[in-house]
């Protein structure tokens, strides 16, 4: 039987999510779409190519056009490791750049993951999940994509009917963290970038960067999207704050 093809998630006229998956041992974060006049720009690309696959078949389901590029909200795998089967130009942050083309010389396999986890234990929930997201594919052809294009600070992507705003902001979680504004349609993609650091980085008083998350909350968006939660609208992201 084929496996069915789930839907896209419509938030505005012009911006759509595959979402997170629900749960947190996938480490599946969500991926954005940004419709343009002439093809569409993807907020991060998949944690493997396999789930790349799904998601441009959901597209055409969905009567969007092609995928034109990717932004990079940063280089943790589970946002970037479904690059390869875009082959679509990638834009991100200069250290997403300089991360990635680091963990492209890495031997990634089985092998590797089983090493680098009994030499640090802490690996376990990543690696294990990576294990698993690329049972689909395998790992011959496998490979780490950087970006084509980098920036600092601010950078623009110009769609046919759509203006799309990247700033870099860091954070604990990740320094190279970049969030996504959509103008037109009042949508902030927020990545990661207020969540505590990945597991093995954590110290025992880690924690989410609430005062970076409060500081992007913006009168003029009403959505706001985060990698690993559902989308919220503005009132709920500050009952959510505390503000």
């Amino acid at each position: 039987m084929a496996e069915a093809v789930p839907a896209l998630v419509r938030i505005t006229e012009r911006v759509w999510l595959w979402p997170h998956h629900p749960d947190p041992d996938r480490v599946q974060a969500a991926v954005g779409v940004i419709a343009g006049d002439d093809g569409c720009l993807l907020v991060d690309a998949g944690h493997s190519p396999a789930l790349a696959r799904r998601i441009a078949r959901a597209l055409g389901g969905a009567g969007l056009p092609r995928a034109r590029g990717v932004v990079y909200t940063h280089h943790h795998w589970d946002h970037v490791w479904g690059a390869q089967a875009w082959g679509v130009p990638a834009v991100a942050h200069e250290l997403t750049a300089e991360a990635l083309r680091a963990e492209a010389a890495k031997p990634w396999s089985e092998a590797y993951l089983r090493a680098q986890t009994a030499r640090d234990p802490r690996l376990a929930p990543s690696y294990g999940a990576r294990s698993r997201a690329m049972a689909a594919d395998g790992w011959d052809s496998f490979r780490v994509v950087p970006p084509d294009e980098t920036f600092t600070g601010r950078h623009r992507v110009r769609l046919a009917g759509v203006t799309v705003e990247l700033e870099h902001v860091g954070g604990g979680h990740a320094a190279d963290s970049t969030v996504v504004r959509v103008p037109s349609e009042g949508v902030l993609f927020l990545g990661d970038c207020f969540y505590p650091p990945p597991y093995h980085l954590r110290g025992p008083d880690a924690g989410p960067d609430l005062e970076l998350a409060r500081s992007l909350v913006d009168e003029a968006y009403e959505w706001y999207v985060e990698s690993h939660d559902a989308p919220r609208r503005r009132a709920e992201a500050k009952a959510a704050l505390g503000g």
